[in-house]
């Protein structure tokens, strides 16, 4: 007979885990931005950042670690600069485009 898995047994889920290309990073990301949640997309950017090192991202940001970890995060509330200067560091930019349900 096959054990049942219990939901509070399930491994918790981690993207950084998957996010291990400029393409998958990419991808993910507008994903999220598609559902237009400020604090998904800082919890994905933290994912991102997790994914690439945060340490490294401080670096090239300019940032605290922590304070990286504290806007990144669910809870966090970045402001457009810390955005900006960490999608630039990821060698992303953000690109306007025309809203298609208008």
């Amino acid at each position: 007979m096959e054990k049942k898995i219990k939901v509070p047994e399930l491994p918790a889920f981690d993207a950084a885990r998957y996010l291990d290309s400029e393409e998958m990073i990419a991808a993910y990301l507008a994903s999220i931005m598609e559902d237009d949640d400020p604090a998904l997309l800082a919890a994905a950017l933290g994912d991102v950042a997790r994914a690439r090192g945060m340490t490294q991202l401080a670096r090239d940001t300019g940032l605290a670690r922590e304070a990286l970890y504290r806007s990144l995060s669910a809870n966090g509330n970045p402001s457009f600069s810390t955005v900006n200067k960490v999608m630039r560091a990821l060698g992303l930019k953000l690109v306007p485009q025309p809203i298609s349900s208008r």
